[in-house]
């Protein structure tokens, strides 16, 4: 039965402290002994269904039951509610606002916290607008799709640089912005007596699972909202990257050299670059179009006119209007061809109907991991079929339907089937006879002349690149190598290849190389490829020397003859007996010293040469001594004083490299211990516990992990600097210790986290296995990239 003085129709669980208009949320204990002791700590309170909550204004009191939930009940003669959530969760959006502002008082931060009706009442949405660093966080409580998200980030980016939002609840969108940023970020909220303790997680592409952190535990800086080192919350999103679409039929186009590409193209990414260029697509007008093509290749002359022959796509870019066409590879059309484009004038005379292949010459470049191959086939019609690597044989595509008419292959078609037919035999690990590959391609193939099949391969595997194997390799005839392989491998720019035959041992010796890297790549799974042989240094044929080596010999002969009569000239050096006490007073002080270090000290060399010198020095400048045939020239034509200074000289660096040892050793106890409790240390913390020292912080924890092994971690990933970041320098550490350094922070980002969780394993009582470690060692090929 309801009491008279309560309007107890609902469960209500949340209020607002102080009146109607308050933002103070609290929620009710339901459990009866502890609404009692809620009761005594705050026996002042007045509870509200507040206008923040979507309420009616009205009063409320506190429940208490031993039989049933406690709740809050509205008193009786307020007016009627309509509130829609009365839930522990329906002031999340207040215990987000609340903590918020707690943040920016005790960060000493200046912010501001709004909540947002969306529609489903005042709990929609929270705001945190930072104005130092010009950007506002955004807490999502109320569900989104993707265009109403893109709407309100353009609104809310407005008057900030950047807009980080945080989701309450996992979804395609949450997914969508995972797969884009490559990190999304998430809030949660636990109750906890009366209160709502807000987490904060944030996942990254490569992890499976979020890390969460209390909000109470972050930091509110002025360049955003940080997580407890070593996770931040405020990552910059990357750049968008545009998106590309296959092109349907084939791309003609012209390059303009001389015309100027913006600055600020939206389409310009690392390891591309973009030129200006006359694009005419199949059945379509010509059009002024940017061409992004890869950093390391030299553009070719521009008054021809050249053909896409396959993976080109077109590059549209979300936030502006143009496209641009994104190209790896293109052939040169002959004058007859490039005439029907328009794009060249019709030449006096009729050419060859052959297109040219192109090869354009690469700079040396870095290696990179192979990606997927696509295979882009044109039709009689022009339209365009997307192949991927590993399609299945049963789908019905063009390439299919032109296989079963061999004679109608197009060069283009011929291309693309072929390197498909190479790759099913090398994932079998087979080879494949010329015969049986021209017989697939038709007949016109089965009777090429030797120079014509040259030409092909050379497209077939154009361009040479380190991250894929050649796939002409798999060729032979019967069981010999093709007798054009030399022409065509000195054509896809192998060194050295020019100088071979088919039956010399290098040129043989390469290419069974390049088969097993063949084999890998096209294994299911993928292996790493074996490095590629390096036909110059393998050449191993005698030649006689020419006139120039023979005067450079002759020359050196002579030397060494003056250097034998200098040495039979040489004497014993004078000196006096107060000159050889000094100097042998200098070696004996130098020596302790020496030995005073022990054997964990490496003798630098400096020293030992001073020593080395000096001895024999005194050894030859004592009176009666014998001169041996081949004395050292500078030790018996040093003096005492110069003798004196390079062994003083000698015995400060010493000092200076016991000294730098000592601060070494200390640094990494002090790592140690941090990483034996599992925790971080920021560097200037760092900085004042090993005290003011002339060395360098940077040169220490790069002495520490210098000469790091794979089964060791870098205890330098355990600094931070003062908002919890990996330190300015740690790219650096990892090129020190010899490991690759990526080229992104992110990527930076979770090298270093996986470092510290080496580090705490490591240290751990008992110590735990190592993680594996993300980054590869330089000289070696990248597997994946973090």
């Amino acid at each position: 039965m309801t009491h008279p003085l309560f309007s107890d129709h609902r469960l209500v669980q949340t209020a607002v402290v102080g009146d109607a208009h308050s933002d103070h949320p609290v929620i009710l204990p339901m459990d009866a002994a502890e609404l009692d002791a809620w009761r005594r700590r705050h026996p002042n309170y007045t509870y509200w269904c507040g206008f923040e909550l979507g309420g009616c204004g009205g009063k409320l009191t506190d429940r208490l039951y031993h039989d049933k939930v406690c709740h809050f009940a509205h008193v009786a003669g307020g007016p009627t509610c309509g509130r829609a959530a009365t839930g522990e969760s329906s002031a999340d959006h207040l215990f987000i606002k609340r903590g918020l502002h707690k943040l920016l008082s005790k960060h000493k931060q200046r912010g501001t916290v709004e909540t947002h009706d969306l529609g489903t009442g005042p709990g929609g949405a929270v705001d945190l607008y930072l104005p130092a660093a010009r950007r506002r966080l955004r807490f999502q409580l109320a569900r989104i799709d993707y265009r109403g998200w893109r709407a309100a980030n353009l609104a809310l980016a407005d008057d900030v640089d950047e807009v980080d939002w945080l989701f309450g609840t996992d979804g395609p969108l949450t997914k969508e912005l995972l797969a884009r940023h490559g990190y999304s970020l998430r809030f949660r909220l636990e109750t906890v007596g009366g209160e709502r303790h807000v987490h904060i997680g944030s996942q990254h592409r490569e992890e499976l699972t979020l890390r969460w952190s209390p909000l109470e535990d972050c930091r509110i800086t002025s360049t955003g909202l940080l997580m407890p080192s070593p996770e931040t919350v405020r990552i910059s999103p990357p750049r968008p990257k545009p998106l590309a679409f296959p092109i349907g039929g084939s791309v003609v186009f012209a390059f303009d050299l001389e015309a100027s590409v913006p600055d600020d193209s939206p389409f310009a990414t690392e390891g591309r670059r973009l030129v200006m260029a006359d694009v005419k697509p199949v059945d379509s007008p010509i059009v002024r179009a940017v061409l992004s093509l890869p950093d390391d290749m030299e553009l070719p002359p521009a008054q021809y006119v050249y053909r896409a022959p396959d993976h080109a796509r077109i590059l549209v870019h979300e936030e502006s209007s143009g496209w641009a066409v994104h190209l790896d590879r293109f052939v040169r059309l002959n004058a007859m061809e490039a005439a029907r484009t328009g794009l060249a004038t019709a030449p006096a005379e009729q050419q060859e109907t052959q297109p040219l292949a192109t090869h354009p010459t690469r700079k040396p470049a870095e290696k990179v991991p192979s990606l997927p191959t696509r295979a882009c086939a044109t039709t009689n019609e022009g339209s365009a079929v997307i192949e991927p690597k590993n399609a299945s044989p049963s789908v019905a595509t063009e390439p299919a339907r032109a296989e079963e008419k061999p004679a109608a292959l197009t060069r283009n078609q011929a291309i693309v089937r072929a390197r498909k037919l190479l790759r099913e035999a090398a994932a079998r690990r087979h080879t494949l006879d010329w015969s049986a590959l021209a017989s697939q391609l038709g007949s016109s193939y089965v009777n090429m002349t030797e120079r014509d099949r040259m030409s092909f391969l050379v497209e077939l595997d154009t361009p040479l690149r380190e991250s894929k194997p050649v796939l002409s390799a798999l060729l032979l005839e019967g069981s010999r190598l093709l007798p054009c392989m030399p022409a065509v491998l000195d054509r896809l720019g192998v060194l050295g290849a020019r100088n071979t035959t088919p039956a010399s041992a290098q040129l043989r010796n390469w290419m069974a190389r390049e088969r097993e890297r063949a084999f890998s790549a096209c294994a299911t799974p993928a292996r790493a490829l074996p490095p590629r042989l390096d036909m110059v240094n393998a050449k191993a044929t005698e030649r006689r020397l020419t006139k120039k080596q023979t005067r450079q010999v002759e020359s050196l002969i002579s030397r060494t003859q003056e250097r034998k009569i200098m040495w039979d000239s040489v004497k014993a050096p004078v000196s006096s007996a107060e000159e050889r006490r000094k100097v042998r007073e200098a070696i004996d002080r130098l020596e302790e010293k020496v030995a005073q270090q022990g054997t964990d000290f490496p003798v630098p060399k400096q020293v030992s040469r001073a020593l080395h010198r000096s001895s024999l020095w005194l050894k030859y400048a004592t009176p009666g001594a014998h001169i041996p045939e081949k004395p050292e020239r500078q030790a018996l034509r040093s003096t005492a004083d110069g003798l004196l200074q390079s062994l003083a000289a000698a015995e400060k660096r010493l000092k200076g490299d016991t000294h730098r040892e000592t601060l070494r050793k200390e640094v990494e106890r002090l790592l140690a211990e941090v990483a034996r409790a599992g925790k971080t240390i920021k560097a200037d913390e760092l900085e004042s516990r090993r005290g003011h020292h002339d060395i360098g912080q940077r040169d220490l924890l790069m002495d520490i992990d210098r000469n790091a092994t794979d089964d060791t971690p870098l205890l330098s990933s355990l600094v931070t600097d003062r908002d919890g970041a990996p330190l300015r320098y740690f790219r650096d550490i990892l090129l020190v210790a010899g490991y690759k350094a990526p080229h992104t922070e992110e990527a930076m980002s979770v090298i270093w986290r996986r470092e510290q969780e080496r580090a705490h394993a490591a240290y751990a009582n008992p110590p735990r296995a190592l993680p594996e470690r993300l980054v590869p060692r330089t000289g070696t090929p990248d597997q994946s990239a973090p």
